[in-house]
């Protein structure tokens, strides 16, 4: 596969593009906290396959303070004790409604999560997750690439 960009959909959509940006402005403002809500970011775009989403969410949990090692478990996090109970709740609701129509956001999952989380902080995680799905969808069919250098 090639590491160029199939288009620079930016330019070509702009209003679409800036749409998007601020959509991703508005959920960094919820309540949910930076580290929460680039773990999700991580999780998703992992599941996704889109390396240039794994790479930023990766690079602004280091720069919060986040152990390397502890972002490298990510994709198996049931098995990583560095996680909180909170996060394996919005780390595991991010894969139910990422696989969406090959998983099942049942009623016991949605209680689990919302042992977790308040309505509002349940509906903030929901447009986070479409959020980094949209960029990861964009991002992977369209082959923007991983930069060189942070």
């Amino acid at each position: 596969m090639t590491h160029t960009a199939r288009l620079p959909y930016p330019q070509l959509a702009p209003k679409p593009f800036q749409g998007l940006l601020n959509l991703s402005a508005t959920v960094h403002k919820s309540g949910l906290g930076s580290r929460l809500l680039d773990l999700v970011f991580l999780r998703a775009s992992q599941i996704n396959g889109c390396g240039f989403c794994i790479d930023m969410h990766w690079r602004d949990l280091v720069a919060q303070g986040a152990d390397p090692r502890h972002l490298n478990a990510v994709a198996g996090w049931r098995e990583a004790p560095f996680f909180s109970e909170r996060e394996r709740a919005a780390l595991r609701w991010t894969e139910i409604v990422t696989a969406i129509p090959h998983s099942d956001a049942s009623d016991e999952e949605f209680e689990h999560l919302r042992a977790h989380f308040s309505d509002a902080e349940i509906a903030e995680i929901g447009f986070a997750i479409v959020t980094i799905n949209a960029w990861n969808l964009l991002n992977v069919s369209l082959r923007n690439p991983i930069p060189e250098s942070a």
